[in-house]
């Protein structure tokens, strides 16, 4: 919920939502303000899963075209250079969260 109109709808179908959101709305309120990056794991590994597919086709298909004496095109090392670039920036932990 990041509107109005759905807090309202959520509080006017949902009885124990609207209870709490009565009893502590100031609580309730962060709670559903609270960004789904910061709660969902499953984003996370959804990424990572991804930019390491990414990856690891990018080394394959580079070790590939070397093997058979091709070049290596430029965008297929620069994509799977950028992909673990993006994995290690991830999985790195943050500087202003300690």
């Amino acid at each position: 919920m990041t509107s109005i109109p759905e807090v309202l709808n959520a509080a006017a179908a949902d009885p124990a939502f609207k209870a709490k959101l009565e009893n502590d709305p100031v609580t309730t309120m962060q709670t559903l303000a609270a960004l789904p990056l910061q709660t969902d794991v499953w984003i996370y590994r959804t990424v990572v899963a991804a930019l390491g597919t990414i990856a690891i086709v990018a080394l394959m298909g580079d070790l590939a075209l070397s093997f058979y004496g091709r070049v290596i095109p430029e965008g297929a090392i620069a994509l799977g250079s950028t992909a673990l670039g993006a994995i290690a920036g991830l999985l790195a932990p943050s500087p202003g969260r300690r």
